[in-house]
């Protein structure tokens, strides 16, 4: 890593930790190709069984670097909001789960982030916008990810105003999962990771990728989809051994396969 990007390994905890305070964690290309890496090498990382992703100083992310964004020609703009969509995917593609760990503004692609992960903690300092159409670029990007979080209507109100929302609110609509005092952030991630890692990784995995792949089916497509699923999870030497130490009254020993 450059430095744009810190990774910390913890026993089965992954901390990936945007580290550019001084311009407010902004999104910049080379930032987001690193969290892209970073992830991948999460990905292959089996002994990894979830991952928080962190921010240091005192804005969890303001978004793309605005600097990147003056005077570049469609291809230039193609390829930073390319590197933002893979940066999104991954969060979502690889079987640890990640908890956004919100310490404070998370704006435009920030927000972005947040609403991408698959849980998040915020301080209760911390506020969440997308400010994008004050200045003429609205977030249509952000909105994919925060629509699907929040629901249209709050989506849209966020996105037309620019006005930001607190933390109690973003719990309230979905944004967040829980909002805890600042000191107690880092804690409440790592329970909150210690308690996924508990469970089987191939059973997590296994379930991560089942739940964005049936979130837009209609329910008919979905429950076809699920019910496959299950049945294949079920013939898991880790589904076999999960239901004959729960009938022993045992701890599972997971096999990761």
């Amino acid at each position: 890593m450059s430095g744009h990007v810190a990774f910390e390994r913890d026993g089965p905890l992954g901390v990936i930790t945007l580290n550019r305070p001084e311009k407010r964690n902004a999104l910049s290309l080379a930032l987001m190709r690193e969290v892209i890496a970073c992830l991948e090498a999460v990905e292959r990382s089996p002994e990894i069984r979830a991952v928080v992703l962190a921010a240091a100083g005192s804005v969890f992310s303001a978004g793309h670097d605005l600097q990147e964004m003056v005077d570049r020609d469609l291809a230039a703009y193609r390829e930073l909001f390319d590197a933002c969509t893979r940066m999104m995917e991954a969060v979502q593609r690889i079987p640890q789960p990640v908890i956004a760990k919100v310490q404070g503004m998370a704006t435009a692609a920030g927000c972005q982030l947040v609403a991408t992960c698959d849980l998040a903690v915020a301080a209760e300092s911390a506020s969440f916008a997308t400010p994008g159409v004050r200045i003429g670029l609205f977030c249509t990007t952000p909105m994919v990810a925060l629509t699907r979080a929040i629901g249209r209507k709050r989506a849209m109100r966020m996105l037309l105003t620019g006005q930001p929302i607190d933390a109690r609110t973003a719990a309230d609509w979905g944004l967040v999962n829980e909002v805890v005092p600042a000191e107690r952030l880092d804690a409440a991630c790592r329970d909150l990771a210690a308690r996924i890692a508990q469970a089987s990784p191939l059973v997590t995995g296994l379930g991560k990728q089942a739940f964005y792949a049936q979130i837009d089916l209609d329910q008919e497509k979905a429950y076809a989809y699920a019910r496959e699923v299950m049945s294949m999870n079920a013939l898991a030497g880790d589904a076999h051994e999960g239901i004959t130490a729960f009938l022993e009254k045992r701890e599972p020993c997971w096999k990761g396969r």
